[in-house]
């Protein structure tokens, strides 16, 4: 899935302080091909986008699964051209769940650094209510599978009630959704030998995770769309202009019935 890019805003300064890589590591980036050259602007200078940033995050996800460079050369011109950082940030998920939970002690300066910006007092309180971080005197104690997650989260205008009752939803039916998938695969090798249910197990894993965000993320598409074509924004046209069409799905069923 694609979709239009915004237009790049950022200096590489700010795009590796962002990332919390060095200017030097962007460029380096640039001339091996792993990230996209930037739009330039007035007086020459380049400028970078959200699918920089998404792509830097996902080459510092790659790595820390312990991929070489030239690995990591060969997964991104796998990618089809043209990913959006919606779609980046996608593959970067499935990457990242390969990997044990990755939970460091961290001060506030490095925190920081893996944050990619510098962090208020609230967003600190943020962070912790989400279970990101743990504050541990001078220290915190940082889930870095989540962090990336939970910066993000910072900026959605959401109230922190909203975002923690979803949390709670993704939690309880994500850990059903694995416990039912788990009885069917324990059902299907419950007569296989030890090492070929690994084999199977480490094979299936990224395609399951794949299959999982591609189901929920239509899922959650065709229920915002069905959101916001039966509840206008107050002062908005009802939907294609015309009063009342967006009537309740129940009552367009009966009709068609």
């Amino acid at each position: 899935m694609t979709s239009e890019p915004e237009e790049p805003t950022l200096t590489i300064d700010e795009l590796a302080a962002r990332a919390g890589v060095t200017v030097r590591t962007v460029r380096f980036y640039g001339t091996r091909g792993l990230l996209p050259s930037p739009a330039i602007g007035p007086r020459r200078v380049g400028h970078y986008g959200r699918e920089h940033l998404a792509r830097l995050a996902l080459i510092e996800e790659l790595q820390q699964q312990g991929m070489t460079l030239a690995a990591i050369e060969r997964y991104l011109r796998q990618l089809p051209p043209g990913l959006s950082a919606h779609d980046l940030a996608i593959h970067r998920a499935v990457v990242a769940s390969w990997a044990p939970d990755a939970v460091e002690t961290v001060t506030r300066e490095e925190l920081e650094r893996r944050a990619g910006r510098e962090l208020s007092a609230e967003d600190v309180e943020r962070l912790g209510a989400m279970n990101v971080i743990v504050p541990d005197a001078d220290t915190y104690r940082a889930d870095l599978g989540l962090l990336r997650i939970g910066v993000q989260l910072l900026d959605v205008p959401l109230s922190q009630e909203a975002i923690l009752a979803s949390r709670k939803v993704l939690v309880e039916h994500s850990r059903a959704a694995a416990q039912e998938l788990a009885r069917l695969f324990r059902d299907e090798v419950s007569q296989r030998a030890a090492r070929e249910v690994r084999s199977l197990s480490e094979y299936m894993h990224p395609l399951v995770l794949q299959a999982l965000l591609t189901a929920f993320q239509r899922s959650l598409k065709e229920e915002l769309r069905e959101l916001l074509t039966e509840a206008p924004v107050d002062g908005a046209p009802d939907v294609a202009g015309v009063p009342g069409a967006a009537v309740d799905r129940s009552a367009r069923h009966t009709e068609s019935a």
